[in-house]
């Protein structure tokens, strides 16, 4: 194989995935490897940014060892990752802790101190509300709890620009993930001074902001050594996870959202300008001069494998077969699983509660429930929260009729449909929708192989169309209003569980000592 290729490297929150591309959008080759996330404390979520670099030299290998493949035809490469997880370098380039996460729930007081100081006027500047989600309350809480390490950084990178460094020992960040910090103006075009006081950090310590499509350097020797990359690869900026796959998804044009069933689940849709709300997220976007506003919630992958290893996974098996056969069991279910609900907030909630102190439950379990309904009802209950994220933009005046359906989520026939008909609109499966290939696609651009990012966009195919079946949506926008009151009658007491663990003198505190 000849052809020039394009290479797009994603983390995930639970992989490193390579995609290996043609500028026809054709997928030649991809391999992912597992990258581990600690829990060191409740509600923390951790990585460790050397384990990142293994695992991009493993599936960088491992794609250019394909058959026909020759690293020499590879144009160039970019990098996506999750937003706001940050790597923190000392004067002499070494991490100082490991990175967090952006589903990382510490930051509580923090973001708490953040709004009764600035709530407003931070909305202003950023465009964002201050959440534990972001760095900029992750930050303060560093200076607080950790406040040798606060004063050792040199360097903050996001987590794939820290990535692409290990690459082309570069130092730049793109305007995407520059305004996931919460510490740039709305445009990500420059760091707030006035945002950064706010913690006492230094801007300093702040990478310089390119475009996500610019070419910021080339791969190294060393880098070449370690990934069997040809020295010279010319090496593009690159975005977050979330803007390369909606990106990758083909959402291009306003009118077209998308949803993705991933670790966490979204619903993102474009926009000629910022929406500053309290209850929704905004990003710049790989579309020049557009923006995208982001709802979500925290668990939805991550809920489903929880539901396997906690409740179905025995020694011996296979993970993907007990997913397989989670969701035969679900499909004799009918919808409503028989009057069960479930709420998805393992790990607190995001859009459009942002409460970090709501708990996961399941509701209304009777003797006629069987494991098959319990899938069931998890099914239905992430998808009743996307459309409250769906509800939460539609507040907005923001809306669309089509969604492009990405993430693990959507290899499920059944959960497809169970998405469109509770969120009642019109579904499209792309042939490829993870941010790797999104981020393919934003090397393309970057060299030159696509006229724009509008070109590019064209590489895009959908595979499957499904609609919403008028009786079963009406059926589940009854359902979503008991799930709905459901949330308000038990919020209270989630703040009260939570009370109850979080005080020391209590006998659960006790026997965690």
């Amino acid at each position: 194989m000849t052809d020039s290729l394009l290479l797009g490297i994603d983390l995930g929150a639970g992989s490193m995935k390579a995609t290996l591309i043609k500028p026809t959008g054709e997928v030649v080759a991809e391999h992912s490897v597992p990258v581990t996330t600690n829990s060191p404390r409740s509600g923390w979520s951790e990585q460790d940014p050397a384990e990142w670099w293994q695992a991009v030299c493993t599936v960088t290998r491992r794609v250019l060892d394909a058959e026909g493949v020759v690293p020499v035809g590879v144009a160039a490469l970019s990098v996506s990752a999750g937003a706001h997880t940050q790597v923190l370098e000392d004067a002499d380039g070494r991490v100082i802790r490991p990175a967090i996460l952006w589903n990382d729930q510490r930051a509580v007081q923090e973001t708490n101190d953040l709004r009764a100081m600035a709530d407003d006027h931070i909305l202003e500047i950023s465009g964002n509300r201050a959440n534990p989600t972001w760095t900029l309350p992750q930050m303060l809480w560093l200076a607080r709890h950790e406040p040798e390490s606060f004063a050792r950084v040199r360097r903050l990178y996001v987590a794939k620009d820290w990535i692409r460094s290990r690459l082309t020992e570069d130092w730049f960040t793109d305007k995407i993930d520059a305004a996931g910090t919460l510490m740039s103006t709305a445009d990500g075009a420059s760091w707030s001074q006035e945002l950064c006081d706010m913690i006492g950090w230094s801007v300093a310590t702040l990478p310089p902001i390119a475009d996500c499509t610019d070419r910021v350097g080339q791969v190294s020797a060393s880098a070449s050594a370690a990934t069997g990359l040809v020295q010279g690869t010319p090496v593009i900026c690159g975005t977050s996870d979330t803007a390369a796959e909606t990106y990758g998804a083909g959402m291009a044009r306003e009118g077209l959202g998308v949803i993705k069933l991933a670790t966490a689940a979204t619903v993102s849709m474009l926009s000629p300008h910022p929406r500053p709300d309290r209850t929704v997220i905004n990003y710049p976007h790989v579309m020049p001069d557009m923006f995208y506003t982001i709802a979500g919630t925290n668990s939805c992958a991550s809920a489903h494998k929880w539901l396997r290893d906690t409740f179905f996974m025995r020694s011996g098996d296979v993970g993907h077969q007990v997913f397989a056969d989670m969701d035969a069991l679900a499909a004799r279910v009918a919808p409503g699983a028989e009057g069960l609900f479930f709420h998805p907030y393992l790990n607190g909630e995001r859009s459009p509660h942002w409460d970090p102190l709501l708990r996961a439950e399941f509701a209304g379990i009777g003797f006629n429930h069987g494991a098959g309904h319990f899938v069931r009802a998890l099914y239905e209950g992430i998808a009743y929260s996307l459309r409250d994220c769906l509800d939460s933009l539609r507040n907005k005046e923001l809306d669309f009729s089509t969604a492009r359906l990405i993430g693990g989520g959507a290899a499920s026939a059944l959960w497809q449909q169970v998405v469109a008909d509770v969120v009642n609109v019109k579904i499209e499966i792309p042939e490829n929708g993870d941010a790797s290939f999104g981020a393919a696609l934003i090397a393309g651009v970057g060299i030159g192989a696509f006229s724009d990012e509008a070109d590019a966009g064209r590489a895009v195919r959908v595979k499957a169309e499904l609609s919403p079946d008028p009786e079963r949506a009406a059926f589940y926008a009854r359902a979503h209003e008991i799930y709905v009151d459901l949330h308000k009658a038990l919020a209270p007491i989630n703040h009260r569980i939570s009370a109850l663990l979080a005080d020391e003198s209590s006998p659960v505190m006790e026997g965690a000592r």
